[in-house]
């Protein structure tokens, strides 16, 4: 928090503020001010009622009355903090990782894309907002919720938090009207030649074969395809550039499988997966190495991945590899009913 000259701390933020990114000083029980002092950083969404709403980067909003307040300052950005990494902003990222991960139908509402792939994955079957809708928010949504009703799907908006041109006052209204959060990831980001040269470094030997489509084996080793519809496959080999990494197992499933598509500068990194009694072995670096090394092939220099935010084993990974953070997304579920 900030001081003046004479050590007292001051509140420097005002309802003008609304949007930016704060640091917030609060007593946690009100009345004892001389009790537990409690930090909040986040995007200041919202000034009423004398009661201040932060959006924390992890999609939580939290409610702090004003007389709790005691001290409070307009910070920057958080940058993904790790050197070497490509410089990288929110809607560039997030674009190119839709175009890698591409809906079987989707319709444009001014700035949102509603996506729709049979209940394929939620990033397929969720609502991406990149501005404004062109419509009232309360209008929009119920245009959405219609939307996906016809098909027979949950509404679902995708929204991003926790870096700069990130969403939280989407995120906070949304939490107001009762839509709940489902399922937060994080998107992780790496100059791609660095984070090849530390798979291979680091990669067991393994055959891996290389595909442009996934074939019958890869779908049985991957965990989210089931019982494969078509709308899986459709999504699964749509993109600009996709390649399909196999190592091989017994009963004719995989032991390790990957997935890369190739867009530009960027590679975007899914579907790695490993047979639970071959883990620890080294294959998911060696599939991570494989891909790497053909995205480069194909002039690629930037890469990222999305990945689920308790999924400890995939973090430790993809940190070893000089992946950092960039920004969380959140899949918000429309109120039943």
């Amino acid at each position: 928090m900030e001081f003046t000259m004479s050590g007292r701390l001051e509140v420097r933020i005002t309802p003008d503020d609304v949007g930016k990114r704060v640091s917030v000083r609060s007593v946690a029980d009100p009345g004892e001010r001389a009790g537990t002092l409690t930090d909040t950083v986040g995007v200041l969404t919202s000034w009423t009622a004398e009661v201040v709403h932060i959006t924390r980067r992890d999609g939580e909003t939290v409610r702090i009355p004003e007389g709790r307040i005691v001290a409070a300052k307009v910070v920057p950005a958080a940058p993904a903090r790790r050197r070497g990494l490509p410089a990288a902003g929110f809607t560039e990222l997030a674009r190119a990782a839709a175009r890698g991960w591409p809906p079987v139908e989707s319709a444009r509402l001014g700035d949102w894309e509603l996506r729709a792939s049979g209940g394929f994955t939620r990033r397929a079957n969720s609502v991406l907002p990149l501005g404004d809708p062109g419509l009232p928010l309360d209008a929009a949504l119920e245009h959405v919720v219609d939307w996906y009703t016809r098909r027979g799907l949950p509404p679902f908006m995708q929204v991003s938090t926790g870096a700069e041109g990130t969403d939280e006052q989407l995120a906070a209204a949304l939490d107001e009207r009762g839509w709940r959060r489902e399922v937060s990831a994080e998107v992780w980001i790496a100059g791609l030649a660095p984070a090849a040269d530390a798979a291979e470094q680091a990669a067991v030997p393994a055959a891996v074969t290389l595909d442009r489509a996934p074939g019958p084996a890869w779908l049985r080793r991957y965990g989210r395809a089931g019982d494969p519809v078509p709308d899986a496959v459709k999504v699964l080999a749509g993109g600009p550039s996709v390649w399909f990494a196999t190592v091989a197992g017994e009963d004719d499933v995989p032991a390790a499988i990957g997935r890369c598509a190739v867009d530009g500068r960027w590679a975007g990194f899914t579907c790695v997966e490993v047979a639970p009694e071959r883990r620890r072995e080294g294959l998911a670096t060696a599939v991570m190495a494989a891909l790497a090394q053909r995205a480069l092939d194909e002039g690629a220099s930037a890469a990222y991945l999305q990945v689920e935010s308790d999924n400890a084993a995939a973090l430790t990974l993809y940190d070893r590899l000089g992946f950092a953070r960039h920004h969380g997304y959140h899949h918000y579920r429309a109120p039943r009913g």
